[in-house]
């Protein structure tokens, strides 16, 4: 049984994650106003991964029988500037969420929940690959540059990304 200060933190963790979902459908639809659909795609995708993780910790709450408390998600920007600085931006927010992951699983060592623990390394794990792939694009976008070919070749690049839904814990 997950105690209370558990449950709202899983349940504040859920609003992270579709902030962060809502967070990529904006620069998703930001890149296609722009005319980079490959950098459109590669944040529809991310969005996509965000809702599964959203849902992930969802599934988790009902499943220990806790009470799952929805909250509202906080508007995102519109605009994002220049790709390189879009990819910072997404950079430092995967960075804000491994801190609010390794929270938890802080938390879930101090009050000895073991299980929570072994639910959110899935999460910790997860996080280390986010940021890798940021951390590439970012140096792909530096060493390419922010016009023309390079540009071209990295959007195209980033346009064959397809989502692939995690497999389900026992499968």
């Amino acid at each position: 049984m997950l105690s209370e200060k558990m449950t709202d933190a899983l349940n504040e963790q859920i609003n992270r994650e579709m902030y962060s979902a809502y967070l990529y459908m904006a620069m998703s639809a930001a890149s296609s106003y722009k005319g980079l659909d490959g950098f459109s795609n590669w944040f529809m995708v991310q969005y996509q991964e965000e809702m599964t993780h959203a849902i992930r910790i969802y599934d988790y709450l009902n499943g220990q029988g806790a009470q799952i408390q929805l909250k509202a998600i906080e508007q995102p920007p519109k605009e994002f500037g220049t790709p390189l600085e879009m990819f910072k931006a997404t950079l430092e927010h995967e960075q804000f969420i491994t801190r609010s992951i390794n929270e938890l699983v802080t938390l879930a060592n101090d009050e000895k929940d073991y299980a929570t623990n072994i639910f959110l390394q899935w999460f910790v794990t997860e996080q280390v690959e986010e940021e890798s792939n940021d951390n590439e694009i970012i140096s792909k976008l530096q060493l390419a540059g922010e016009e023309g070919n390079g540009l071209f070749m990295i959007d195209k690049e980033l346009g064959a990304r397809v989502f692939t839904p995690p497999a389900q814990e026992g499968q």
